[in-house]
């Protein structure tokens, strides 16, 4: 999960870019710089949470089942409201944020069905949820790549030199 949260800090950038009359471009920096800030930030802290918890910071059952009960599954829930609140204007970004909404539902799935895993000790639910992770980064990643090529086609620049530094 350590990628994912990589993955995650690529769109918090902040972009430059002079004024122009592209709707797109402008639409972009709009959605990097104000819309997207607080989704950004609420996904990085369940996904920060979850990691703490899995893979080789795995401790005991119980240490997972309360981070994700009362950290991961509350900001992951509020990251996708935010996800939905926000309204981009130009269908070309409308179109990448849609691919946003639909890892995020899905990894949001996934958590759930890990926690239900937990209470119910149902490895094969792990599995599932584990399936649906992969499927959940894989649609974050196409996410990340589809808005650096908006990004690009529309001439606006990726500067990531202050991201480690905020978050």
């Amino acid at each position: 999960m350590k990628k994912v949260i990589n993955i995650f800090l690529i769109p918090f950038l902040l972009l430059f870019t002079a004024c122009s009359a592209d709707p797109v471009k402008e639409d972009l920096v709009q959605y990097i710089n104000e819309d997207m800030k607080t989704a950004f930030e609420l996904e990085v802290k369940a996904v920060s949470a979850y990691d703490s918890v899995s893979g080789i910071n795995y401790s005991d059952d119980w240490t997972m089942y309360d981070t994700i009960q009362t950290t991961v599954i509350p900001n992951y829930n509020e990251f996708i409201k935010e996800l939905n609140r926000v309204k981009v204007e130009t269908e070309e970004l409308r179109e990448i944020h849609e691919i946003y909404i639909e890892g995020a539902d899905i990894q949001y799935n996934a958590f759930v069905k890990i926690l239900t895993a937990l209470e119910t000790q149902d490895i094969a639910l792990v599995e599932e949820a584990n399936s649906m992770l992969e499927e959940a980064r894989k649609l974050i990643r196409q996410y990340i790549n589809e808005l650096e090529k908006l990004a690009k086609e529309h001439e606006v620049e990726w500067d990531d030199s202050t991201v480690n530094e905020s978050l």
